[in-house]
């Protein structure tokens, strides 16, 4: 084969096959094929696109560059969860202790944050003690005994998506719906649950910033799971405002504890029963009303806590913040931000908080940085809200940032107001 050829062919909107496909993949991999061709064909895909076909078998390629996990040694039906990434995104660490809880197992590898989204890894990590990087059979042996475990993502697993991925974000290719398919589920489908969750955002706070680039993003990528034999659903959520009132990795942690002390029932309570419901039902648990119900219970009872408190402690954490989350570390600065009049909170721009929270340490820049764990963005309030004057809007935090007026005047410009007492829009 000629990988001019393939380039042209996909330039030239012919369809390329399977054998062709493979030979791309692998050869890009092996480092026989040179960067600039790599790049070449990935800007003829971004303008071009890729039959179901196609992006299928771009998928399996590269999930086969590397390891795929064998989950068998887990005793029952093991569902993943992917979202697409946002800001205040903490719902693994609640709906996989409530699925768990009602009988499914959730082995799960993350990643890290970049950039204004963050990472499920961080936030575990910001537990005193607690362990990401196990080995195999550890992890196997926690999810067998609480249901859950969450890990980071294996070097061994799909290093094609590893280079290309990184190439793309090089050379301005990132944004190609079949691109976005196949670096997500190669790494879903190597970890090889049987049943896949896809929570597919929209928004500010999204990387796909309108509804239905989000749905075809969704339709794709169930489409491509369920032609490589999983169980797979895709659900569609709104990211135009943060998930929940916390934005960084402690604040997040304590957060997702309120929700399973069943001590908080708004937004982000409402968005986990249902995801929890989908991976009740994909695991075969009953019905939707049934699978929420269940869910509903997990929590109620204090079941979703003990797994969380359980998972807690077999990777070596501080279980004890169960209990009591001040024993999570506390950052040394804060600043307070208040209405300067009787409000009422029209909209959030969740992407602009999410920068705000960056700057305060929360978050990186590349992927090398550190991260200020303790950093992070507490919210007073939710749209639709009314917030009189002097009331408290948000809480700042940071350990590394004691000069908060950057950071504060981005995340106060990130609220959209109506000033009740003139009418107006501010």
């Amino acid at each position: 084969m000629n990988t001019i050829d393939i380039i042209n062919k996909t330039k030239r909107k012919e369809p390329l096959t399977r054998e062709e496909i493979e030979y791309l993949v692998n050869g890009y991999t092996s480092g026989e094929i040179p960067d600039y061709q790599m790049s070449a064909w990935l800007m003829a895909v971004c303008l071009n696109g890729l039959t179901d076909e196609e992006t299928l078998a771009l998928t399996l390629a590269m999930r086969d560059s590397g390891d795929i996990l064998d989950l068998s040694g887990i005793n029952g039906i093991t569902v993943d969860k992917h979202s697409t990434g946002g800001v205040g995104d903490k719902t693994t660490l609640i709906i996989g202790p409530a699925a768990a809880a009602c009988g499914v197992y959730v082995p799960k590898m993350s990643g890290r944050g970049l950039g204004h989204t963050g990472g499920t890894i961080d936030k575990l990590e910001s537990i005193n003690g607690y362990r990401t990087e196990l080995d195999f059979d550890e992890f196997l042996n926690i999810v067998n005994q609480t249901g859950f475990s969450v890990i980071s993502q294996s070097g061994s697993l799909c290093p094609a998506d590893k280079k290309i991925y990184a190439l793309r974000n090089a050379t301005g290719t990132v944004d190609s719906i079949p691109l976005i398919c196949a670096s997500i589920m190669s790494k879903k489908l190597a970890v090889n649950a049987d049943c896949i969750l896809l929570d597919v955002k929209w928004g500010t706070g999204a990387f796909m910033k309108t509804r239905e680039e989000a749905e075809k993003l969704a339709a794709i990528m169930e489409k491509t799971a369920k032609a490589a034999g999983k169980k797979c659903r895709a659900v569609v959520t709104d990211m135009n405002e943060p998930l929940g009132c916390a934005i960084g990795n402690t604040v997040e942690i304590r957060e997702a504890v309120d929700i399973l002390q069943g001590r908080s029932k708004g937004r982000l309570y409402r968005i986990c029963i249902e995801l929890t419901a989908d991976m009740l039902e994909l695991a075969g648990k009953g019905t939707h009303e049934e699978c929420a119900e269940m869910a509903k219970k997990a929590i109620s009872s204090g079941r979703a806590l003990e797994i969380f408190r359980k998972t807690i402690e077999l990777h070596g954490g501080d279980s004890r913040i169960c209990d009591d989350t001040d024993l999570l570390p506390k950052a040394r600065y804060s600043h307070v931000i208040c209405a300067s009049r009787d409000v009422e909170i029209i909209s959030i721009n969740a992407e602009e908080l999410g920068m705000a929270s960056l700057m305060l340490g929360a978050g990186r820049v590349c992927k090398s940085d550190d991260i200020d764990r303790s950093a992070g963005i507490i919210l007073e309030f939710e749209a639709g809200d009314k917030i009189s004057m002097d009331a408290p809007l948000m809480t700042l935090y940071s350990n590394v940032c004691s000069d908060f007026h950057e950071a504060a005047m981005r995340a106060y410009k990130a609220i959209k107001f109506r000033n009740l007492t003139e009418r107006t829009l501010t």
